[in-house]
Formats: C-alpha cells, structure tokens, sequence
C-alpha cells in the first residue's frame, strides 16, 4: 500500500503569501494593515486561546477590507496567477512524489490562488484542500466601505505587536500591546461583525490549526492510510496542530524554510531554497517508512548518502545541485530546537522577502 505525502502550500511549495500580497496589492497600506491584523490572529490563536478562533483566521479578518476597496473573485483569480513565484524545483519534487506517493496540498491560502497554482504545476484541484470564498456573493453598501476604509487606516498605523516568550496572558503583554489589543477587539467583534459585511467573519471558515488537522485524517481515510504512514511537510503556525496530530500518531512532520511556530513542533528541519531535499526525504519515506528517514537525516552528507538507499537519480541530481556543502537538514532536539529556529526563520526571510517571511 502507497504511503502518502501532504504539503502546505505557501512556504514548502511557493513563495508567495497570497493573502498578504493581495492585500498589499488592493488596499492602500495594505502591507501594514495585514501585519498588524497577522499577529493580533498569532496573539488570539496561540496567547489568549480565544474560543472559535484559530490560526490562519486572518483570512477572514481581511475580508471586509478588500471587499470595500471592490476586490472581485475575477481579480482575485488574476492577481494570483500573475504573482506566483514557485520554489525552485518544486514541480519536478510533486511528479515525482505523486508516482511513489499519494500527494496532496492541504493550505489556508484562498481557493482562488489553489487553482492558479494547480494549473501553474499540472497538479490535481481535487487533491488539495484550501479556505473556500466567493467575494462576489457579498454585497456592501458605500457607506460600509466608507467606514472600512476609514478603519483600515487606523489598524495600518497601529504599531505591529511584540509577543513576550513564554506570554500566556494578555497581562504579559505591555500597555501599549494591550491598548493595541482591546482596540482591534472592538474594531472586529463589535464595529465589523454587527454590520452585513461582518458576515464573512461567520460564513468564511479558513484551513488553518484545528481543520489542517482534519484535512490529514480525511487524507488518510480516503487513501486508507494511517496516520504513521504519512508525512507532513509545513512551515507556520497553521501547520502546528497538523504537526502535533501526526507526532501523536507516529507520522514524519518536516518543517520546511519554517518559523519558530513550525521548529518547535515537528520532527525535522529543511534549510533549502530549492525543493530537491524534500523530495529525497519524502521518497525515502515512501519506499522504507520513517525509521530509515530519520536515519537518513542523522548521517546527512555526501559520503553517508552514496551508500543509503536513496534513489540514485535523485542522488545525482541533488549532488549536482550541491557538490559542495548540502543544504541543512536536521533532526530536531530540545538542545537545538531554539538554535534551529532562529536559523530557519532568518532562512526563510532570505527566501521569500522579510515582509512575507516574517509572518507567524
């Protein structure tokens, strides 16, 4: 029986991130705007632990703002296959992994940008999973955009958050973070949600945290696969319940080009601007289960490599790519976990841009 392989989207497959450069591309300041609103989501999904609410739920938070500046599905179709940039490799990674391998895509990003990344990579729509949205079926009327505007203003010259280590109160937080806190609870569960276009905030349900979990056992069922036989690749705070549903359950979770929130909670971590590593792992993992990749991973270098039993056409391809120095690829302990979290975040804002890689 075929093992099976998903992958997050943006980060492991491309570099965009959608929502924020849709953002940044339709509303003015929109760059700002997201970043204030990514992190009061980090705040509530990962601090606070408000009930109902999950990372990736920025998704929805933005809406109203893009609606009022008249974002459309068809612009919002077109901007996303106008801006997608693909990590080098990454084609070639998934054509390869789909033959030893069942492979999915299981992403927060919108169902629009999905698409345009199917059809850029030749990969199957209905083997993926995404945040489902027609902008077009909600109606908002001038006087609501007026007023959006005017509040997407304010958010985007709000100062962007600083989370304590270790907070887990909105006491940790200093004055001025929690002034910044109560105000965008005002702003999103009072002024938006009591107005029509606040309907997205009920209606709109983004794949992040607690539905990345249930997209991998839906995964599992409909391959009927269990859990150990499949790996996870992921790289933000999205992926983590993701990443602790498959550590429970004996699964391979790898963080790829990952923030400290995907480092501190799977199993191996991927440095690499190109996908070639990923899918020497995933076919390992394939072929011989986690045990021989993990072994794999302990003796990472050429002379370790020319003797394991990875597919030597793949081998040839990635000494090829690195005949010197290979990227890095470790196991992730409690000893290194800190240290290989600020590399691989420093790694991933080289990677896709500090405005996109410092997002949570």
């Amino acid at each position: 029986m075929k093992r099976a392989f998903i992958s997050d989207c943006e980060g492991p497959i491309s570099k965009n991130d959608n929502a924020f450069e849709t953002t940044s591309h339709f509303v003015p300041n929109g760059d700002k705007l997201f970043t204030v609103i990514s992190k009061y989501d980090d705040v509530l999904a990962d601090v606070l632990k408000r009930p109902k609410h999950k990372a990736g739920d920025t998704l929805k938070l933005i809406l109203p703002f893009l609606k009022a500046y008249d974002v459309t599905d068809k612009k919002m179709q077109e901007f996303s296959t106008q801006s997608l940039v693909l990590i080098s490799g990454v084609k070639e990674t998934l054509q390869h992994i789909r033959g030893v391998a069942h492979a999915f895509i299981v992403s927060t990003s919108y169902e629009h940008y999905i698409k345009a990344l199917c059809k850029a990579l030749g990969f199957p729509y209905e083997d993926t999973c995404c945040t489902k949205l027609s902008i077009d079926k909600y109606r908002i009327a001038e006087k609501e955009k007026a007023k959006l505007k005017k509040i997407a203003k304010e958010i985007a010259q709000m100062p962007v958050m600083e989370i304590p280590p270790r907070a887990k109160s909105i006491k940790d937080f200093s004055e001025k973070n929690r002034e910044t806190i109560q105000r965008l609870d005002e702003i999103f569960w009072k002024e938006i949600a009591s107005i029509e276009i606040g309907r997205f905030f009920f209606e709109v349900n983004p794949v992040g945290g607690i539905e990345k979990a249930e997209a991998v056992r839906d995964v599992a069922q409909k391959v009927g696969a269990i859990l150990s036989d499949i790996m996870y690749v992921g790289d933000s705070i999205t992926d983590v319940e993701a990443f602790r549903l498959m550590k429970e359950n004996g699964g391979l979770t790898v963080s790829f080009n990952g923030n400290q929130y995907a480092v501190k909670n799977a199993e191996i971590a991927i440095l690499s601007e190109n996908s070639m590593v990923t899918t020497v792992i995933a076919d390992v993992f394939s072929r011989f289960g986690k045990q021989q990749t993990l072994n794999l991973i302990e003796n990472w270098n050429h002379q370790a490599l020319k003797k394991s039993p990875v597919n030597k056409t793949l081998l040839n391809r990635l000494f090829t790519l690195y005949p010197k120095e290979l990227p890095k690829v470790k196991i992730i302990t409690s000893q290194n976990m800190e240290t290989l979290a600020k590399e691989s975040s420093e790694f991933r804002k080289r990677v896709r841009g500090e405005s996109i890689g410092r997002l949570g």
